[in-house]
């Protein structure tokens, strides 16, 4: 990964990032409000304020947000007046207790995310340890009750629709892998792999103009984590008793990676970033990548490389990453 540029923010963790139509950015911070960041110029203003922890956002046609609330569950805001109410607290009989995600098709069809029914933000690390795969992905109408797609998740996490919406992509942060929830066609309604044994716990996703779903990886795979889940879940809860100080947490590094429509590797960005760290969502626009942290007081940006295989990469090899054209990137939806 090239050097990081930082936009300073004058709040910590901003988690998620929305795009708007004038090339800003939206994000959400610690302390509950929701900025709106200057690409060009980094200037910060607040547009509103949640009261909570906003995390995963998705901007919808007329120009206002939907936000996951690890506090309040599903809000709907509205940038121009600072406006924010509350669409979805619980589906299926439970409330949303740490909704983490959300993303919108064409006809208003929400999806998202609720990462552990056992415990809030604040203590995210005792479910990756205690592996207690709690975590689902809810559909909802407006209008109508939501319902509970896919269920028994490690850490049900990131969201993100193929351009056809054909298939979800889900983070499961907890099982170092990307599942696929088919929307269309004689698999609709069921699961599989998307990308699996990641280098790392998947974030937040996005998907770019050209099909291609960027993934952010929070933290490099823990060998001890991976010794405790193979171990009795007994185990696993005692130690989440121990001081966090002696928990297993993320190292400081910068992990994202760039996946074509069948969950290969076209993109691996990678560095060691003392000044920025634990990456959980990485936005492509207008050639540059955006970063937001759940823990940095800033927004990092980073020039997007070539794909590999594709033109000026300097490989000198005849066709692309994993036998496509160069410079080429498909999305057959399947």
């Amino acid at each position: 990964m090239p050097p990081l540029r930082l936009l300073p923010l004058d709040g910590a963790g901003p988690e998620h990032l929305a795009l708007e139509g004038s090339g800003n950015l939206l994000t959400g911070v610690a302390d509950g409000r929701i900025l709106r960041v200057g690409t060009a110029t980094g200037r910060v203003t607040e547009v509103a304020r949640t009261r909570g922890r906003p995390l995963g956002m998705h901007r919808l046609p007329d120009g206002r947000l939907l936000v996951c609330d690890a506090d309040q569950g599903l809000l709907r805001v509205d940038p121009a007046t600072g406006a924010v109410e509350t669409v979805l607290t619980a589906a299926a009989g439970e409330p949303l207790n740490l909704c983490s995600n959300v993303t919108v098709t064409r006809d208003g069809t929400v999806f998202v995310s609720d990462s552990s029914r056992r415990f809030p933000l604040r203590h995210w690390k005792g479910d990756i340890l205690e592996h207690s795969g709690t975590g689902r992905v809810i559909r909802w109408v407006p209008g109508s009750a939501a319902e509970v797609v896919v269920d028994g998740l490690q850490f049900a996490n990131g969201l993100c629709l193929a351009p056809d919406e054909s298939f979800l992509v889900i983070s499961e942060s907890g099982a170092y892998r990307l599942r696929r929830l088919w929307l269309t066609g004689g698999r609709a309604g069921t699961t599989d792999v998307f990308a699996d044994r990641l280098p790392g716990f998947p974030d937040n996703l996005t998907m770019s103009r050209d099909g291609l779903v960027w993934v952010a990886l929070a933290g490099p795979r823990d060998a001890l984590l991976d010794t405790l889940h193979r171990h009795h879940p007994a185990l696993r809860k005692a130690l989440w008793a121990l001081p966090g100080a002696l928990l297993p947490g993320p190292r400081r590094t910068t992990h994202v990676q760039g996946r074509d429509d069948r969950g290969r590797l076209v993109h691996d960005l990678r560095r060691r970033a003392d000044n920025f760290h634990l990456a959980t969502s990485a936005l492509e626009h207008a050639g540059t990548l955006y970063l937001g942290s759940l823990v940095g007081r800033a927004i990092a940006t980073v020039p997007l490389p070539p794909a590999p295989g594709g033109p000026g990469d300097g490989s000198g090899e005849p066709s692309g990453v994993n036998g496509f054209p160069r410079g080429t990137r498909s999305f057959g939806g399947g």
